[in-house]
């Protein structure tokens, strides 16, 4: 029981200005039904008197009673629904707001590792599941206790016997169906849950990857898979609305065996009988949401759990308590003998070494999975640093009760690995830069990137998907010249391009970074000459470095990249 208290009393903690408000929809909703109750008893006593046809003046008060209560119930009603949705959405609002505050320090490192239809049910269908929480299952309990004991103590004035038969036909309709549909539901909640989330993945890979899947005609294998979860997720779903129906239907016959049992118990009230009768049939109304709303809080517990495990996963690396400003003068990098931690390896040996005073531009290459990108990484503080000493400024980044991230990321960054283009204009995406710019900053940042004919208000389609290769990378690059970063990183601008295209654009890079200092990891050799040092990786490794022509003299793992290069070069030219 613990392990579901702890979740909910941090859901609870995250909620809290906004418990008034929820505990005013339990109590209004409650006021409704109860208004339903009292207009269905004074509207049967009202009939079963008039049938004596007494004199119009002693039903006054009943046809006065049923007005306003029916008027009453429909005002009620639509309280009901304005006070809980308000509620809803404002603690929805927190609840949001909180998931994506602990999801940003998360970012890239462990939200990469984590499926991506996985993340999105956490953030869409779990912290909905809130709602239901309040709606569903807060709301139906609250007015199933006020309607159950009003109309209980309501039946003990006239029928005290009557009231037993009604207490003993609410404990089964109330406590122990809702209990056997709650056991039910959390034996099957975690697999339709993980079904769920395979269905997401599955339909994720099939929408994002639609052009490769096409490519390769494995579509309609993407399709049966996503098809087969579906299926999988159905047949549990059937499951669960067949369990459902059979707890509803217990609920009907528990209602029509007590309704027979106040019949019984109370013979002799005349009109009374039927009007008791009748209420207790409507107060079984009230209650008969209460198996679903405990199947629900099942599903919603886990849900819960799943959030809080978001909120309470461990930034990648912290921020401390109290951060030492940003050096302003300042701007030397330097590396001593630096590894960044990989998730499930225990790299050990020499690491990077590095002096990058104000002005100075690096370029860095090898091999895939050299570690290249991963040392960027650890520049910005997304990936923590197993080993060595980083110093900006002559402060310590490694250190983590030094700086903040993102005052790291405001003087250290630009073009990383993965870098995304949002589904927007052109503008929107450079501003994400720089939300001050001017259209006349933009434009300018877009020509040093080699985009002049592009127009600011162009939507650019999904990652970029309307824009070709070569434009989406240089529109990254105006983005990243647009930070004004004050040491540039870049890290593979050319990935994905052509020979040619890449060629040009590296020499755009080194036109726009003239002066600057850059951290450069790219594939691509042609242009190198122009960059001051060209450090080579290899297992998170330095195994080369210096000057382009001092590289080639040394006839090492460089100068043989240099060559198989140009061995590519021209047979592609010798192609006809």
């Amino acid at each position: 029981m613990s392990t579901v208290r702890a979740p909910l009393w941090r859901l609870i903690g995250l909620v809290r200005p906004h418990l008034p408000r929820i505990g005013l929809a339990g109590v209004v909703a409650g006021a409704a039904e109860l208004a339903g109750v009292a207009l269905i008893a004074t509207a049967t006593w009202l009939l079963a008197q008039a049938w004596h046809q007494p004199p119009l003046t002693s039903l006054t008060v009943a046809i006065v009673a049923v007005r306003t209560f029916a008027i009453g119930r429909g005002t009620v009603r639509y309280l009901d629904r304005l006070v809980g949705h308000d509620a809803v959405l404002r603690a929805l609002a927190d609840v949001r707001a909180a998931v994506f505050r602990a999801i940003t320090p998360l970012a890239p490192g462990h939200t990469r590792l984590r499926g991506g239809g996985d993340l999105l049910t956490r953030l869409v269908s779990d912290v909905d599941a809130v709602q239901d929480l309040i709606l569903r299952v807060w709301n139906p309990v609250v007015t199933a206790v006020v309607v159950g004991v009003a109309t209980v103590g309501f039946t003990a004035v006239f029928a005290p016997e009557a009231a037993l038969v009604l207490v003993a036909g609410l404990m089964v309709a109330g406590v122990l169906l809702p209990w056997l549909s709650m056991r039910v539901t959390r034996a099957r909640a975690g697999g339709t849950a993980r079904l769920r989330s395979r269905l997401a993945d599955a339909s994720s890979d099939l929408v994002r990857g639609a052009a490769d899947l096409a490519a390769y005609g494995a579509t309609a294998q993407a399709v049966q898979v996503a098809e087969s979860e579906a299926a999988r997720l159905s047949g549990a779903q059937r499951q669960d609305a067949l369990i459902a129906a059979t707890v509803t239907l217990a609920g009907s016959v528990t209602a029509a065996f007590t309704v027979i049992g106040v019949f019984l118990s109370a013979p002799d009230l005349g009109v009374m009988t039927a009007v008791l009768a009748l209420t207790v049939l409507v107060a079984f109304e009230a209650v008969a949401p209460l198996p679903q709303a405990a199947g629900r809080f099942t599903e919603v517990t886990d849900s819960v759990r799943r959030v809080v495990a978001l909120l309470d996963e461990p930034a990648v690396v912290p921020d401390p308590d109290q951060p030492v400003s940003l050096p302003t003068g300042d701007s030397r990098l330097t590396l001593w003998d630096v590894r960044p931690r990989l998730p499930g390896r225990v790299d050990e040996g020499a690491g990077v070494t590095l002096d990058l005073p104000s002005g100075r531009r690096i370029a860095i290459v090898g091999p895939s999975g050299a570690g290249k990108s991963m040392l960027l990484s650890a520049l910005v503080r997304f990936t923590p640093i197993a080993q060595g000493t980083v110093t900006f400024g002559g402060v310590d980044l490694v250190d983590l009760t030094q700086l903040r991230g993102d005052d790291v990321r405001r003087a250290i960054g630009g073009m990383l690995s993965d870098a995304y283009v949002f589904d927007t204009t052109v503008a929107d995406n450079l501003r994400v830069a720089a939300p001050e710019a001017t259209d006349d900053d933009l434009r300018a940042a877009l020509g040093r990137a080699g985009l002049e004919n592009v127009d600011l208000s162009d939507r650019v389609g999904e990652d970029g998907s309307g824009l070709s290769g070569g434009q989406r990378q240089r529109l990254l690059l105006a983005r990243a010249l647009l930070g004004d970063h004050r040491i540039l990183l870049l890290d593979e601008p050319t990935e994905h391009l052509d020979n040619e295209t890449a060629d040009a654009m590296t020499a755009d890079i080194l036109a726009a970074t003239a002066g600057r200092s850059l951290i450069l990891v790219t594939h691509r050799l042609a242009g190198l000459h122009a960059l001051d040092e060209i450090v080579v990786l290899d297992g998170g490794t330095v195994v080369e470095r210096g000057g382009h022509a001092e590289l080639l003299a040394a006839d090492g793992y460089y100068a043989h990249m240099v060559g198989r290069e140009l061995i590519s070069m021209e047979g592609r030219l010798l192609t006809p």
